[in-house]
């Protein structure tokens, strides 16, 4: 299993990229190549303008279009989730995500923006093609407090969540998963 992880935070030292990579960590055991895509890393004239010769553009598309598991991280602002990702999001073919299974992340201030991921980024990864949405992680930044190391100590109860999320990607192998559906692309648990 291919696994990508998607960072459309514009920091750095960001919620969204630590708990991002906390669950490609997770995946780690399952997985037989994992790689994580840091947005505001690309060519910001070639993205805003759409260029997707740009070698560095279609290398991150190919990422996507490669890819079996996608987990897409970000901070969530006004209500919505970054310009960052969107104008990424906006690059793909209209079917890029068709047969690949999605875990949207989000970090925010308060409970707030929470059903922003229901209302505002659910939708478009549906619209790529996504059929299987595995149910989304959203994390205030009060269970994300800062660490002495420059990182970020999660609080339990959002692991449990998290772990919870992976749970049908990390019982895959485990005859613990099964396909099931029309497309055969929604996984279960048993």
């Amino acid at each position: 299993m291919k696994v990508l992880g998607i960072c459309g935070s514009p920091s750095p030292r960001s919620r969204s990229t630590w708990l991002q990579q906390l669950a490609l960590a997770r995946l780690e055991s399952r997985s037989t190549h994992s790689s994580s895509l840091e947005l505001r890393e690309l060519p910001p004239a070639e993205l805003l303008t759409a260029r997707r010769s740009d070698p560095d553009i279609a290398r991150a598309l190919a990422d996507v279009l490669s890819a079996d598991v996608i987990v897409v991280a970000t901070p969530i602002y006004k209500a919505a989730y970054t310009g960052l990702l969107k104008s990424f999001l906006d690059l793909l073919p209209e079917a890029a995500l068709r047969g690949k299974t999605v875990l949207p992340l989000a970090t925010g201030g308060t409970l707030a923006h929470l059903l922003a991921v229901d209302y505002a980024l659910k939708p478009v990864l549906s619209a790529l093609g996504a059929r299987d949405i595995l149910d989304s992680v959203f994390a205030i930044d009060a269970q994300l407090q800062s660490h002495e190391s420059g990182g970020w100590v999660p609080a339990s109860d959002l692991v449990a969540r998290l772990d919870a999320a992976l749970q049908p990607l990390l019982a895959l192998g485990q005859g613990q998963a099964r396909h099931s559906g029309a497309a055969g692309h929604k996984i279960d648990a048993i």
